[in-house]
């Protein structure tokens, strides 16, 4: 049985396994060799298989597929006030060196990028050319994190750029490297209650850290965050058909036992599901999907 949290709020019923983790984002955009040169040029990812309007990337030297496009003409880019669905996505390094390698690689491009120290991790945030929001980032360890009372404590400053150049040393850009995962999720959402409902009370994830204005981070196994949530784009609308947006996010599960008891938890808390395969996908409150996969 995975071991009760030191800090956080547990749900009330079913919990997620200590060993769930995120897995690929598939995307939507309106143009697919765009899209295939930033995310090669610029993020490092390999086209590991295309097809006509579609492409699946990894690292290098990696077979794990992180993003998915999918590409269809005439898609509007994200508005700028945002809508409600993806903020961002987050590649996981792993370490700060490859962080700091990142950083001197798209600098050296002149690529623009926001960037904060979390605490918990280091964060470079850039934006892809449909206007989807990246994150890339890697862990402090977790010896290091701290607590404020019974949640973690997360926060948003300067981040220290010559440091991490330093830390890279000489080693040059190679790419996104083998090792590097999807590691979290962050969204808009309409509500941070419903928001809880959801991805809380009826799928399993622990509540991590609540006291961050206007968002809500939430785990498995006490991670700082698979998925974060927040009400920053205000009164926008959940993403349209019509425009670039996150088609689905991969919540992995250690086995199809702990896939279908968070099947049966969603139902028991009201929400329906439809099988895609071996996989399940629920939608939350504002449409947007999560797909609940057994690791094989």
């Amino acid at each position: 049985m995975d071991s009760p949290l030191p800090y956080g709020i547990a749900p009330p019923t079913y919990r997620l396994p200590d060993a769930t983790h995120v897995g690929a984002v598939r995307l939507q955009v309106a143009d697919l060799a765009r899209s295939i040169d930033y995310y090669t040029g610029v993020l490092g990812l390999r086209v590991a298989r295309a097809a006509a309007e579609a492409a699946w990337l990894t690292p290098h030297d990696d077979d794990r597929v992180l993003v998915e496009i999918h590409a269809h003409a005439g898609l509007r880019p994200v508005p700028r006030q945002g809508r409600l669905g993806l903020f961002h996505f987050a590649l996981l390094v792993p370490d700060r060196a490859a962080l700091g390698r990142f950083v001197r690689h798209i600098a050296d491009r002149g690529v623009y990028a926001g960037s904060a120290d979390h605490a918990v991790s280091e964060a470079v945030y850039l934006t892809d050319p449909d206007g989807l929001g990246i994150e890339v980032y890697a862990d402090r360890p977790r010896e290091a994190w701290r607590l404020a009372g019974r949640e973690l404590h997360m926060t948003t400053e300067p981040l220290d750029l010559r440091g991490l150049v330093r830390a890279a040393g000489d080693a040059p850009w190679s790419g996104m490297p083998a090792g590097t995962t999807m590691g979290h999720v962050h969204l808009h959402v309409g509500d941070l209650a419903a928001g809880a409902a959801f991805y809380h009370a009826a799928l399993g994830l622990d509540q991590v850290v609540w006291s961050y204005p206007g968002a809500l981070f939430l785990s498995a196994g006490g991670y700082h965050h698979h998925l974060g949530t927040n009400t920053w784009a205000g009164a926008a609308p959940p993403a349209r058909d019509d425009e670039a947006r996150l088609r689905d996010w991969a919540l992995v599960l250690p086995g199809a036992a702990s896939r279908d008891a968070a099947v049966r938890s969603l139902h028991a808390a009201g929400f329906d599901t439809a099988a895609d395969g071996d996989d399940v996908l629920a939608r939350d409150p504002w449409g947007t999907v999560v797909r609940l996969r057994a690791q094989l």
